[in-house]
């Protein structure tokens, strides 16, 4: 890919009608899962995402056929042809969620060989959970320098997490759908990319209950057959569109949505002051009055996601008053304020918490995207800001969004790409 950066000139208000695509995160753990059935999928809605590409090339390394069509937001899995069970480091540096092929692997082969993940640096993401969850259905699990092997046949046990873990829950749930016996999970993650999974393994014809719930309970079957399977719409596009709107003074209507997916947001976003209105699969924002202070803590589903803290805290550096952002789930997702005080944001970091003292207004600025939200949180920066914003290595953005540029300029927006 060419080296290029993104240019934004702020202070035009959003306007308009745009779309939600296809989830992400239930995206990355879907396309690893086709590999658990006898026959062919074809998973249906997907974001056209570097993420998406990466894991069709890593199928593709594994012997699987996976044709993925971008237009057609469609990939066909054939995985009768896999042959082997190791994934390369040097692929699964590329995305974070290369860890589902553990689970995977294991669930069909009772073997995998996988390098350690990749993904954005945000702190540490320890999986230690997922490993507990191997080993209690019956692998040995070794790490050495930079894999991860395991190896056994996968029994039914019980496994309670000690931290609630959306990853380790879509783990365990690959590895047990075709175990033998029953699985439960206690103190699962309730996340809607989480349910999707589940509704993808039953649709093939897994026995998966409880997902949503924080106790999963899932019944080994010897097979799984082929399905045609839609993603939900993604949850984190929405909110960073819906931030957007309420960012630049806006009025946008964001269409192909699951407004219940988004109760944490807009309570927020109600709470500044920002009239937000639904209906059955879209969602309204739009300015009224200035923008209050806010306070937020990031917390597992139904909480605030930790994914849209990002986006969130760029829009508040232009609140009236003074918000308090407390950071739960990762200790390095503040990394995009430090950028923004060069865009004249007033911030104090202190460990998990960032406070952060609004501003009259911002200005144009330098700056880079150190991850793939960080890089959203800097677009909504630059679309606020007075003058011209450059964000260097955009290039995490393309990792989670679908053609935002293109769709920001829909609604009226001033960005464009610049060859560096």
């Amino acid at each position: 890919m060419d080296s290029y950066k993104l240019l934004i000139t702020g202070g035009i208000p959003l306007m308009g009608e745009t779309y939600v695509s296809g989830g992400k995160n239930t995206s990355v753990a879907v396309i690893p899962a086709a590999l658990l059935s006898d026959e062919e999928c074809v998973i249906e809605n997907l974001p056209d995402i570097e993420d998406v590409r990466v894991l069709a090339r890593i199928l593709r390394g594994l012997g699987a056929q996976a044709e993925y069509d971008p237009q057609a937001r469609r990939m066909r899995v054939d995985p009768r042809t896999v042959k082997s069970c190791k994934v390369p480091y040097a692929q699964t540096q590329q995305m974070r969620a290369s860890y589902y092929l553990l689970g995977v692997l294991l669930g069909r082969f009772g073997q995998a060989e996988v390098g350690y993940p990749g993904g954005c640096s945000i702190g540490a993401r320890p999986f230690e959970q997922h490993l507990k969850a191997f080993r209690a259905m019956g692998a040995e699990v070794k790490e050495r320098g930079a894999t991860i092997s395991a190896k056994g046949k996968m029994t039914g046990a019980h496994v309670y997490f000690d931290r609630i873990t959306v990853g380790g829950t879509i783990n365990a749930m690959l590895a047990a759908v075709k175990a033998e016996g029953n699985t439960i999970l206690y103190n699962a993650a309730k996340e809607p990319h989480v349910v999707d999974l589940a509704n993808f393994l039953n649709s093939m014809g897994g026995k998966v209950k409880g997902a949503g719930t924080d106790t999963v309970r899932i019944t080994g079957v010897p097979h799984l057959h082929g399905s045609v399977y839609s993603v939900i719409p993604d949850q984190i596009e929405t909110g960073t569109l819906m931030i957007a709107a309420a960012a630049t003074r806006g009025d946008v209507t964001i269409r192909g949505c699951i407004p219940t997916h988004m109760e944490a947001l807009t309570a927020k976003l109600l709470e500044m002051g920002v009239a937000v209105t639904d209906s059955d699969d879209a969602i309204r924002v739009r300015t009224v009055r200035g923008h209050r202070a806010v306070n937020i803590k990031t917390q597992e589903y139904p909480g605030f996601p930790t994914d849209l803290q990002q986006p969130m805290s760029a829009l508040l550096t232009r609140a009236s008053g003074d918000s308090v952002v407390i950071e739960t789930i990762f200790e390095s997702r503040f990394k995009h304020l430090v950028e923004m005080q060069r865009m004249g944001a007033r911030v104090r970091i202190l460990d998990q918490t960032a406070i952060i003292e609004g501003v009259e207004e911002l200005y144009g600025s330098p700056v880079t995207a150190t991850d793939l939200r960080a890089g959203a949180a800097l677009v909504i920066a630059g679309l606020m800001a007075n003058g011209t914003t450059e964000i260097y290595e955009p290039g995490f953005i393309e990792r989670g969004y679908e053609h935002i540029e293109e769709k920001l300029r829909s609604l009226g927006a001033d960005i464009r790409r610049e060859q560096i």
